[in-house]
């Protein structure tokens, strides 16, 4: 495995993700230097890949598109393959994007059985395609997230806040925007938000009732780590967001989240009864 290259994040995040809930208390410590009350209440699952992945380069067509922008500038914004906004959502998403006055790539997923093509343009605003050409660009379906995460022109990440995905944003020194939807992502968003310990990120103002949320939570939310950064909170999510980056990248980290990884094989092998 390849460890310390800005290139190459994929080995990181696996360990990480490996053992997020241990070691959570350990990055805890070691940035705030003090014990978190988190508890360890997640068993480590081995997840890394044995052999290294090849070195991959983003698509010409991407690659030319971010480079358009200034750096870190651009918001790009993608929920994973399994999550499904409604078309209010995809419309208040849009629109809040719209707002910002920043460039923007927003990928969005449809489940199998609908035309994907239809139901964006039933989604989308009336006009937004046109006054957004030559700032945003809406995809459908999969795109290389961690080689678009880690070009110099994205500055932000709005997302569901999946703990991998938060992970690969942090190392790659983007700004986080959250918009949990469903299951661990409503925990990892408190973990990581302005009034969690980590404190790295920002999450997008809900409705408690519905969770619903408008144009202008987007907005609010994205202007605090990418318009209004001299003022608080952005200011010090953004110093916090630093720290993070730094201490991701530091060679005891992944010493210790590779000792960790070594323990729990011992322990399957030793007992592979453990689940």
């Amino acid at each position: 495995m390849r460890f310390g290259s800005s290139k190459n994040t994929d080995d990181h995040t696996r360990l990480i993700k490996t053992f997020e809930a241990q070691g959570i208390v350990y990055a805890n410590e070691k940035v705030n230097g003090s014990p978190s009350n988190y508890e360890r209440v997640q068993e480590a699952i081995i997840s890394s890949s044995a052999v290294p992945p090849s070195e991959l380069v983003l698509d010409a067509k991407w690659d030319e598109w971010l480079a358009r922008f200034s750096e870190k500038s651009v918001v790009f914004c993608s929920f994973g393959s399994e999550t499904f906004l409604t078309q209010e959502q995809i419309r208040e998403l849009a629109l809040g994007l719209e707002l910002t006055g920043l460039p923007f790539l927003l990928v969005l997923n449809f489940p199998a059985k609908v035309n994907a093509k239809v139901a964006l343009e039933d989604a989308l605003p009336a006009g937004f395609s046109e006054r957004t050409k030559d700032k945003g660009v809406v995809h459908v379906g999969w795109v290389p997230q961690q080689l678009i995460l880690g070009h110099k022109s994205v500055g932000c990440y709005l997302c569901h806040a999946g703990f991998s995905s938060l992970i690969e944003a942090l190392m790659n020194g983007c700004q986080l925007v959250l918009l949990p939807l469903k299951g661990d992502q409503f925990f990892n968003s408190r973990l990581m938000g302005e009034n969690g310990f980590m404190s790295a990120g920002v999450e997008v103002n809900t409705r408690d009732r519905d969770g619903y949320f408008g144009k202008e939570d987007i907005l609010k939310a994205v202007k605090k780590v990418m318009v209004d950064v001299e003022k608080e909170p952005g200011k010090s999510i953004r110093l916090n967001q630093k720290k993070w980056n730094k201490f991701l990248w530091e060679k005891d980290v992944q010493n210790k989240f590779i000792s960790d990884m070594i323990v729990e094989m011992k322990k399957i092998l030793i007992d592979p009864k453990i689940d």
